[in-house]
């Protein structure tokens, strides 16, 4: 870019890059195609989502979870990993029955359960409550619901643009 001084370093991004001008296009030296996440990047993706919230999901889950979010896009695998962290919240909200364990805490359970008592949550004190951890199942669920937001023809797009207008190897 011209009347750029040394060691400064101008960085532009969007999703729609046949939408900018050819004159702004021709500022940037280097245009880059960054494609969805792939397995390696999604488990990543998911563990960083995952944080220290506390999780059933044994390495081997998670990885089977990020061959199966293939498609999904960063944004969309926050967006799943959150509605997977919700589930035990969820479940709590519309469970019918608690008992007690053994350090005094209670969790959801099924009416069927050994121990069980007719409460709602808001009858659980919530020092007392126990919420349930995160499961594959809960993972299970939120992939059920969550849907690519990038379709297949706006990659393809994508790539077409890199081979006409990229600059260097796609990354």
């Amino acid at each position: 870019m011209s009347g750029v001084g040394q060691g400064v370093l101008v960085l532009g991004a969007t999703n729609v890059p046949w939408e900018l001008d050819p004159a702004v296009r021709r500022r940037f030296e280097r245009r880059v195609y960054v494609p969805l996440p792939d397995e390696e990047a999604r488990l990543t993706l998911l563990k960083l989502h995952l944080g220290s919230t506390p999780h059933s999901l044994s390495e081997q889950q998670l990885r089977a979870l990020s061959r199966r979010t293939a498609g999904l896009s960063g944004a969309d695998l926050s967006v799943l990993v959150r509605d997977a962290l919700m589930a035990p919240l969820r479940e709590l909200q519309s469970a019918t029955h608690f008992r007690q364990l053994t350090d005094g805490c209670w969790a959801p359970c099924k009416p069927s359960e050994r121990g069980a008592k007719k409460l709602s949550l808001l009858e659980v004190p919530a020092q007392a409550l126990r919420t349930p951890p995160v499961t594959h199942a809960h993972f299970d669920a939120a992939v059920e619901r969550c849907r690519p937001t990038v379709a297949q023809s706006e990659l393809a797009r994508h790539e077409q643009f890199t081979r006409e207008f990229g600059a260097g190897n796609a990354v």
